[in-house]
């Protein structure tokens, strides 16, 4: 191969990420507005402005969208979520803390990255289906409030409904974060962890 092939095949390997990340940006944004049974490929396709075989080179199916979406958030996260619950040790107030700005702030910088990737003036819908990077959230908030019931004794309740209580306020005061400017993510940390806690100090066995 010569010389001058390389840049040529930096410049192809650049256009199929670029085309990769575009199907992915307008997979959030239909799956966003439509809800992801509604959504179809030729939806996602639309938004692109690529054709239908730009797009099978990359995905078989919306279904395929959706799981790249979610190994990438996940793959991301997640890692940061259990490292924070290392550093809590038996102190669910601590990790609640930590993990909800640590969303906050993965959220905050998704958004600031999607932005950077549209034209000027285009919005950026609120995504209502769920994310990536909540289903990563719940696995590890329903494990550290395990541990905690387990070796601290804390309040004896259904931990899966106060990890799903707890990812609710995160999510919907997440959305109403970044409506907002400036993005403030310790306002809304502060905000969403006295909610969380403030909840969690007032459950009681119900036996």
């Amino acid at each position: 191969m010569s010389e001058a092939a390389y840049p040529a095949a930096g410049k192809r390997e650049q256009t199929k990420l670029q085309n990769r990340q575009a199907i992915l940006d307008a997979a959030r944004e239909v799956f966003a507005e439509l809800g992801y049974e509604a959504a179809t490929v030729r939806d996602i396709i639309r938004r692109t402005g690529l054709s239908v075989g730009a797009f099978y080179n990359y995905f078989r199916s919306k279904e395929e969208v959706h799981a790249a979406l979610t190994a990438d958030g996940a793959a991301r996260f997640a890692p940061i979520l259990k490292r924070l619950r290392a550093e809590a040790g038996a102190e669910p107030g601590r990790f609640v803390r930590a993990a909800i700005g640590a969303y906050f702030a993965f959220i905050a910088d998704e958004h600031e990255n999607w932005a950077a990737r549209r034209p000027p003036g285009e919005h950026h819908p609120t995504l209502r289906v769920t994310t990536p990077e909540m289903a990563a959230v719940f696995d590890e908030v329903r494990a550290a409030i395990t541990q905690a019931i387990v070796r601290d004794g804390g309040p004896a309740a259904d931990p899966d409904f106060m990890a799903a209580a707890c990812i609710a306020i995160a999510r919907d005061i997440g959305d109403k974060m970044l409506e907002r400017r400036p993005v403030d993510t310790e306002a809304a940390t502060d905000f969403a962890v006295a909610m969380i806690l403030g909840g969690l100090g007032a459950l009681r066995d119900p036996r």
